[in-house]
């Protein structure tokens, strides 16, 4: 690999991760499976309540 295709590689990947970086996804945050039955747990409690 010449050295002029080794820079623009290594820039265009930079470049790709910073713009990557920018674009947040839309995907929700992982919540575990011990923080989903707490959660539960205290929903359930709250509507006991009520």
């Amino acid at each position: 690999m010449n050295r002029r295709k080794k820079i623009n590689q290594t820039l265009k990947s930079k470049a790709k991760k910073a713009n990557a970086k920018l674009h947040a996804s839309n995907k929700p945050k992982y919540i575990s499976k011990d923080e989903r039955a707490r959660l539960a747990l205290e929903e359930q409690g709250l509507k006991a309540e009520d």
